[in-house]
């Protein structure tokens, strides 16, 4: 169970606090939504949730531990939005041992098999998979490390619909076996396989019932 108490992320260079007083809950095998425009402190949150920022103040806990940015690395796989700029590697191989070269090739064949890739030559260029390929590629390089929760960016951004729903089928299941916290300027595909949701707007976070996201408005990209 992740939680987060009274979080506020406030920099020194900036005149106001980024995240305010957030507070959030998210259970084993939920899959949990927040939706805000462009500025509103998404990415910033799944940056502190994957220890790549630092809190100003507030805790945040997994079960009864409180986490360190340090703890937050270990416990969190954060996928980028447009995770595909990213890739290194020349084949799906290189790219799922970056940084785990000790990892098997058993372990890397199930994590493909996890995303519905197990079928592709493990020689295959990451370059030369389709939009969704790349993204369930950008999961299976999280799956490898066996975060307890997976985060992700606008994780169907930049995709056409039906890679779209293969992205939302993927994640439906493998909220079976991890958490997954997601955000978005718009709610309108995932909130259907959403357990929990949140709208943040001005870094302020309010649960949000998914019946009011039934017609939502159109919100700014890139948050």
């Amino acid at each position: 169970m992740l939680y987060l108490r009274n979080l506020v992320y406030h920099p020194a260079a900036t005149p106001t606090a980024i995240l305010k007083s957030i507070n959030l809950e998210l259970a084993p095998q939920q899959l949990g939504l927040v939706v805000g425009p462009s500025g509103s402190g998404k990415s910033t949150l799944l940056e502190i949730l994957a220890g790549l920022a630092t809190k100003t103040t507030g805790t945040i806990h997994w079960r009864e531990q409180e986490l360190t940015p340090d703890h937050l690395q270990q416990l969190g796989g954060l996928v980028f939005q447009f995770p595909e700029r990213h890739f290194c590697g020349n084949t799906l191989l290189d790219e799922l041992r970056l940084g785990h070269p000790e990892i098997g090739t058993a372990t890397i064949e199930q994590a493909l098999n996890e995303v519905g890739l197990g079928h592709l030559p493990l020689n295959t260029s990451p370059r030369s998979l389709s939009g969704g390929q790349q993204r369930r590629l950008a999961l299976a390089v999280q799956l490898i490390r066996q975060p307890y929760l997976l985060l992700l960016d606008e994780p169907t951004a930049g995709l056409d619909w039906s890679m779209r729903q293969q992205v939302l089928t993927l994640l439906n299941r493998l909220k079976q076996d991890w958490s997954l916290l997601i955000v978005s300027h718009d709610a309108s595909e995932m909130v259907a396989i959403a357990d929990r949701c949140w709208r943040l707007n001005h870094g302020e976070l309010t649960p949000a019932d998914p019946a009011s996201f039934a017609n939502p408005a159109k919100l700014p990209v890139n948050g």
